[in-house]
């Protein structure tokens, strides 16, 4: 599909007529719909019953088989109802748990009940492949977090100028949920596309809401890249390092499976034998016959993202002020010209008097 989707419970119904108008374009070009109707007179079959049917089970083939194990805002949007802790920590720092640098740029003020842009940057290795959840390589994505303050929200598409859509491209920015049209998520979407994002916002007015004021507010935005090493049940993934939970000597390796993983067998000095599950993904760095400590890495660490986030400002500016500022700088400037052309006048005036007195 052209566009990068990012799928979770509340865009359901979107994302099927998406998919619907990528089925549909193909279909077209074979003349799908004028040869079926033929076949349909033929054989006295309900066209639009048959084709339903077809288009439901498609559908819900895809959805049983969507690819979760990347969809690392949804795992927020199900465990948190917000997504800033009282700390400031955003949760996605629970799961991705190295530290990575992000940005983002806001304008210094803006007006009520206009769109503006916010771009924010997750600066990632083009060349560097994350650890997928099957064990394979795979590129590396990215996901992101804004959160505005209360009033502000995603623009219309209506609302938003045909260059500010040229910006935002393929970019389908989500509200973290009905009630939180001020918070929104992004991803998981390729970093070759996405290290720098642009959302297009709409500010509030406070004539319509008077819950809100002429303020600065501040604005919070978490990024990352790549995968997590920790589930939010508390679960590690494959994506991080598995250590030796004893003191012991590595007596035996055994492979789990075709697609890597395996099972290392750690035999204590009191007699006992603990066993180490890995899964495809990290490459061991032990042998047999080594000693081992706990808490000693028994594989690399295959991570190659992390989290980082950011916090800035924004002004909502009240016109009124910004037309007193011009009126009282106008005021200003004329008094200066009037003080200018009356201190002519004296002179002029002076220089005649001492004509006189000559």
């Amino acid at each position: 599909m052209k566009g990068i989707i990012s799928i979770n419970k509340i865009d359901t119904k979107n994302w099927l007529q998406l998919c619907f108008s990528e089925i549909a374009t193909p279909l077209k070009r074979f003349d799908f719909i004028t040869t079926w109707s033929r076949f349909s007179k033929t054989h006295l079959f309900n066209q639009n019953r048959v084709l339903t049917s077809v288009g439901v089970s498609f559908f819900s083939f895809l959805l049983i088989n969507l690819p979760t194990a990347n969809a690392y805002p949804i795992f927020a949007q199900q465990n948190y109802s917000n997504p800033r802790e009282a700390n400031g920590r955003i949760v996605c720092a629970n799961c991705h748990l190295a530290q990575k640098p992000v940005e983002i740029e806001v304008p210094q003020s803006v007006l009520p009940d206009t769109v503006f842009e916010a771009v924010v940057k997750i600066p990632c290795d083009q060349q560097v492949k994350q650890v997928l959840g099957n064990g394979k390589k795979g590129q590396l994505n990215v996901g992101a977090v804004v959160i505005l303050p209360e009033g502000f929200s995603l623009a219309p598409a209506e609302r938003i100028p045909p260059e500010l859509k040229e910006k935002v491209g393929n970019l389908y920015p989500q509200s973290y949920s009905d009630s939180q049209k001020n918070i929104l998520v992004v991803g998981p979407v390729p970093g070759k596309l996405y290290s720098e994002m642009i959302f297009p916002l709409l500010s509030p007015d406070p004539a319509k809401d008077k819950k809100l004021s002429y303020l600065k507010y501040p604005i919070y935005f978490g990024g990352n890249r790549g995968r997590g090493q920790v589930y939010p049940d508390g679960s590690r993934s494959n994506n991080t390092v598995y250590s030796a939970s004893a003191n012991g000597k590595v007596s035996q390796i055994v492979p789990t499976g075709k697609k890597g993983g395996f099972e290392v067998y750690i035999d204590t000095a009191n007699g006992e034998q603990v066993v180490e599950k890995i899964p495809p993904g990290p490459d061991l760095i032990v042998k047999t016959g080594q000693s081992v400590q706990s808490e000693q890495p028994l594989t690399n660490n295959p991570n190659v993202g992390g989290f980082g986030q950011q916090e800035t400002e924004i002004v909502l500016q009240n016109p009124a002020r910004i037309q007193g500022l011009i009126v009282f700088l106008g005021a200003i400037v004329s008094t200066q010209v009037f003080l200018v052309l009356k201190k002519k006048q004296f002179e002029k005036v002076q220089l005649a008097q001492m004509d006189l007195g000559n």
